[in-house]
């Protein structure tokens, strides 16, 4: 069931019922925090990152929380074998070692206010599934908000942010990242995963679509903060209507996404034009 907004007479609306065609930014379009950089910089911005290669590790974002203070923003710490990672509501995450990415990234944002910490998971999200369109032109690739990203209604990449903060500022973020890359049955309860190889019947190189993830991530955190978030909200799976379950009542209703505030809190119309907000873990998406 798909309703439109215009239905609800008299409410104002954050965001257009009609979405504009899925936006995707390449080396080509992006813009350095000290000027234009050329397309040859910008498709090897990963020489200058500091990658940390562990054959195993618990969990890649405690080990680089571990060294961040003394680390340098766009420090890498990949990982073959996570022992103990973690993913959104405390689940952990299964990865068969040596066939996904597992990696955790170090970004030290220039002044962003801690209320605006969700700039980051935009530009994190947004940076993941630019790279992933280029292997699956054929996927609607999505962000299931917050911050998962979904192939058609599979789950294909979880992200784990955690903000450090200095005062009233974001002193540096690391964001976990775990993508399904060559993996081809899973074992877990997960209800929905697949990855590139499943879609695709092609192996991909790991260490190649490192390279062209990171570098996406930080062409979007270049990017302007209103054009990044517009292209947030065009990205959002099941924008124009869904399930949902309210968390605080199990009660299960019809909604459209309205907006996304710079906090992460989603925006909902539901079928009696009542608007709802909602924090992460308040409510879910129904599959």
């Amino acid at each position: 069931m798909v309703f439109h907004q215009h239905e609800c007479k008299g409410a104002h609306f954050t965001h257009e019922a009609q979405p504009r065609p899925l936006p995707v930014l390449h080396a080509r379009d992006c813009h350095h925090r000290h000027g234009l950089l050329s397309f040859h910089d910008c498709i090897t911005l990963m020489e200058s990152y500091n990658i940390i290669r562990l054959k195993e590790c618990r969990s890649t974002n405690s080990s680089l929380a571990e060294i961040a203070r003394e680390s340098p923003d766009g420090t890498v710490l990949v990982t073959d074998s996570q022992t103990a990672g973690r993913g959104q509501r405390g689940n952990s995450w299964e990865a068969e070692p040596g066939k996904n990415l597992t990696f955790s990234l170090l970004i030290k944002p220039e002044a962003i206010a801690a209320h605006d910490q969700f700039y980051i998971s935009e530009a994190v999200a947004l940076g993941i599934r630019d790279a992933l369109m280029n292997h699956l032109p054929s996927q609607e690739v999505t962000v299931k908000w917050p911050n998962d990203i979904y192939a058609g209604d599979r789950k294909i990449c979880g992200i784990l942010i955690e903000n450090s903060l200095s005062g009233n500022t974001i002193g540096h973020s690391i964001a976990g990242i775990g993508i399904n890359v060559n993996q081809q049955e899973f074992k877990s309860d997960a209800p929905n995963p697949v990855s590139t190889v499943m879609l695709t019947g092609k192996h991909l190189p790991l260490d190649r679509l490192l390279h062209e993830v990171v570098d996406a991530i930080y062409l979007r955190l270049s990017q302007p903060v209103a054009a990044r978030h517009a292209d947030y909200m065009d990205s959002l799976w099941r924008r124009l209507g869904g399930t949902y379950r309210d968390m605080s009542t199990g009660e299960e209703f019809h909604a459209v996404i309205t907006g996304v505030v710079s906090t992460g809190h989603l925006s909902l119309l539901d079928t009696f034009c009542n608007h709802r907000l909602y924090a992460f873990k308040e409510v879910q998406a129904i599959l």
